[in-house]
């Protein structure tokens, strides 16, 4: 019987589509809101899976854009009752739920400070759209699995239209565009190799750098919610700084290398890894003895790590079934929830 997740994650190319169809009006007027205010520097807002796209969104902003992007907790609003200083800002909201009270209290706080404010939901009407001046629906449709997927993925093609038409990069516009094709590509991509060689493993790493972090990152998260699996994200210069030293024999390692700047370092680390006694595996061709994942170029290095994201949720949900457990409904866990 299939689950939600894994026809969730199937659907992933008809629901980009679909955001790119009927939301482009409004992905325009905010991409020229924050043309118009030329943000010296831009927040997030987000938690959970939202943060880890929320971080992706970091980097594609701050590689396209060159302003610096910040992650706001959410607390400072919500607990500590902070008031900052964001008139010469732009601010990303992020909730699948648009309801969580500290992520509202959050945006609310910087739209009243100043900032343009930008919220991604896949709830409209919802609190979060309130409390923002460009509310945007990313789209997804129902998603009832706890695990986000194509919501989680429909937030960052929102969040790169928007930067597409902030900055006018043909070369991003183009590659946005095409996501839809590159998703069904990506969804057929088949990892189970990589469950033979976890074994019976209790914690592994997942590395990345720049875009392919917040994949990483989503990743270990995903681990964690659908297979009660300890899985660690680290930049892949930052896991030498100490992490390394738990890799040795059998470690499992997933590297995750879009096809840009940062390919050939996360290459050369994963064969170093390989060389410790670690298993391996990477999704790039550079490496010399880490086992190669396979991937999909989009044509962009910035999508080319998004695109790396769906064959490993089909993985995950594969592998969870594999351990007799239900990714639909993971223990101790709900589809929102509501910090404050």
């Amino acid at each position: 019987m299939q689950t939600n997740m894994r026809r969730e994650i199937d659907e992933i190319p008809e629901a980009a589509a679909r955001l790119l169809d009927r939301s482009g009006t409004a992905l325009a007027a905010a991409g020229a809101a924050i043309r118009a205010r030329d943000p010296a520097f831009l927040v997030t807002i987000a938690r959970g899976s939202s943060d880890h796209a929320a971080l992706f969104l970091k980097y594609a902003i701050e590689l396209t854009a060159g302003r610096p992007v910040a992650s706001l907790g959410p607390s400072l609003a919500s607990i500590y009752g902070a008031e900052l200083k964001l008139g010469g800002a732009a601010a990303i909201a992020i909730s699948q739920s648009g309801k969580s009270p500290d992520i509202v209290a959050m945006a609310e706080a910087a739209s009243r400070a100043g900032a343009v404010s930008i919220a991604l939901t896949n709830t409209l009407p919802s609190p979060i759209a309130d409390a923002c001046s460009h509310p945007l629906d990313i789209l997804a449709g129902p998603e009832i699995a706890v695990a986000a997927t194509k919501s989680y993925v429909n937030s960052i093609v929102a969040g790169l239209a928007v930067l597409g038409e902030w900055t006018g990069d043909p070369g991003l516009k183009r590659a946005v565009a095409d996501l839809p094709n590159r998703f069904a590509e990506a969804v057929k991509l088949d990892w189970q190799e990589f469950a033979a060689e976890l074994d019976e493993a209790e914690s592994l790493y997942v590395l990345g750098r720049g875009p392919a972090l917040a994949i990483a990152s989503e990743a270990a998260l995903k681990f964690k919610e659908t297979s009660g699996m300890h899985a660690e994200a680290y930049s892949a210069a930052e896991v030498l700084h100490g992490p390394v030293a738990l890799v040795g024999a059998r470690f499992p390692v997933l590297a995750l290398a879009a096809r840009d700047a940062a390919e050939t370092s996360v290459a050369e680390i994963a064969d170093g890894l390989s060389e410790k006694g670690a298993v391996v595996r990477v999704t790039s061709a550079r490496a010399a003895k880490a086992k190669r994942l396979p991937f999909v170029e989009t044509g962009h290095p910035i999508t080319d790590a998004l695109a790396l994201i769906l064959p490993f949720y089909g993985f995950v949900e594969a592998w969870s079934r594999s351990r007799g457990l239900n990714p639909d409904a993971p223990a101790s866990l709900k589809k929102v929830t509501e910090t404050r």
